[in-house]
């Protein structure tokens, strides 16, 4: 039994340590690749604000480009949560966005989604 455990760390403790020699314990290069998308879409939306285009157009542009959460647009779009969640409701009433409800293990979660005439609106 114990040398169906041996062989196979046998073959995985060379490479870790491996690993770990040629990043000498430093795992930043992982951290910078996770958190170059974000700056990627926070760029963008930036270089938008800076176009002088409207907040409703800013969360249409964060939800298009993945955000579909409350938290996650308002990290991108920097909105204050009050003028966020009335700018929801605006699209949502001018039918430009849906807001989906699930329940899950932890709780309700809300998705929001643009819709065909959201779309339209952004890209036009």
């Amino acid at each position: 039994m114990l040398i169906f455990l041996i062989i196979p760390l046998s073959r995985i403790i060379p490479r870790i340590i491996a690993n770990r020699k040629s990043n000498n314990g430093n795992f930043s290069q992982f951290e910078n690749i996770s958190n170059s998308g974000d700056e990627f879409w926070k760029s963008k939306i930036e270089s938008r604000q800076n176009q002088n285009i409207s907040e409703d157009m800013q969360v249409l542009g964060s939800m298009h480009n993945g955000a579909n959460t409350f938290e996650k647009i308002q990290k991108i779009t920097k909105i204050p949560s009050e003028d966020l969640n009335r700018i929801l409701e605006e699209l949502e009433n001018k039918e430009m966005i849906r807001v989906v409800k699930k329940s899950g293990m932890f709780g309700e979660k809300i998705e929001l989604y643009s819709t065909d005439k959201g779309f339209r609106a952004y890209y036009s």
